[in-house]
């Protein structure tokens, strides 16, 4: 990607996709009108990332996305979506169908990066993105919950028509370290390989919000993946509002921080316009290098494993 198109954090909108009956996140139903002040006010803040994906409530995600951000000129926001293996007809034209489907929700001709979503056949589907970003329908290409044996194989495969893999995105926080283990962190690195990290707040349980006493809402999914941990959470909680109050910052400001200072770019996702000032302050929040490190220990001390039941593991 471009310097100019290399965001210190990308706005994520999976949430968004309960409007389209997912109940993943649980909560108010997400619409037009009440995720409209939550685009005005990131367009704002010079926020202009915005990660999608068909998935994301089978395209709802991606129509509310597009029809909010008609009110702005193109060039003035970068778009990030996907093409998710499995949810599409098993046909040579499979992914150029669901990019074309993207578009028009999106109301554009062109995305500025375009993920494979998972890793299924990476020999398959890899070589579909070529014709796609040789027609002008794709700037950029990204893989997402590949390990580093795939990334690998997909920068050779990509490499033949002079094409690289420009970005990962995988989930990485705090308590989700495989990336880093795996040295995938460092591959992106050496080959200037922009690594965006989701669900860097573990879907909320790294805000500071929740606890044993004021669990997540019960009916989600998150809910029942997170609430059964809160308790072994609580050091490490207390550990970011500690570190947080220090400099007027939240603990969602601090977990942020930490995902920025590793080498990521956090993908947040934020579903109410008083959360931009947030990630603006964890854009410009600094953590020591004893800090980072307390927060690491405190995290592995936990021992809760949240990989999610879509990914596979990245180490052995």
């Amino acid at each position: 990607m471009t310097t100019e198109q290399t965001p210190k954090i990308a706005l994520g909108t999976w949430a968004w996709g309960d409007a389209g009956g997912d109940d993943y996140f649980g909560g108010n139903v997400k619409t037009e009108v009440n995720l409209r002040p939550v685009v005005d006010a990131a367009m704002r803040s010079g926020l202009t990332f915005w990660d999608t994906a068909y998935a994301y409530g089978t395209g709802a995600s991606e129509k509310i996305l597009g029809n909010l951000l008609q009110s702005y000129k193109r060039q003035e926001y970068v778009l990030s979506t996907k093409f998710t293996p499995g949810m599409t007809a098993d046909s040579e034209t499979a992914m150029s169908d669901m990019l074309a489907g993207s578009l028009k929700r999106l109301h554009t001709d062109y995305v500025d990066l375009y993920w494979i979503h998972n890793p299924t056949d990476v020999e398959k589907w890899t070589p579909q993105l070529i014709p796609l970003v040789k027609s002008g329908h794709i700037k950029r290409v990204g893989v997402s919950n590949h390990n580093l044996a795939q990334i690998k194989r997909a920068n050779e495969i990509l490499g033949k028509a002079g094409i690289q893999v420009s970005a990962v995105q995988n989930h990485f926080s705090l308590l989700y370290r495989s990336s880093e283990e795996a040295g995938i962190l460092d591959y992106c690195l050496q080959h200037d390989i922009d690594f965006f990290s989701y669900m860097v707040l573990e879907q909320g349980v790294l805000t500071g919000k929740y606890n044993v006493d004021n669990p997540l809402p019960e009916g989600s999914q998150r809910a029942k993946n997170y609430n059964p941990q809160l308790p072994k959470l609580e050091k490490l909680t207390a550990a970011l509002t500690e570190i947080g109050a220090k400099q007027c910052a939240s603990a969602a400001d601090v977990a942020t921080a930490w995902a920025i200072q590793k080498g990521t770019i956090p993908i947040i996702g934020v579903t109410k316009a008083k959360y931009i000032a947030d990630e603006q302050r964890a854009i410009k929040f600094k953590l020591s290098l004893e800090e980072m490190h307390r927060l690491e220990s405190l995290a592995s001390e936990t021992g809760v494993d949240t990989r999610g039941f879509w990914e596979k593991p990245m180490t052995d």
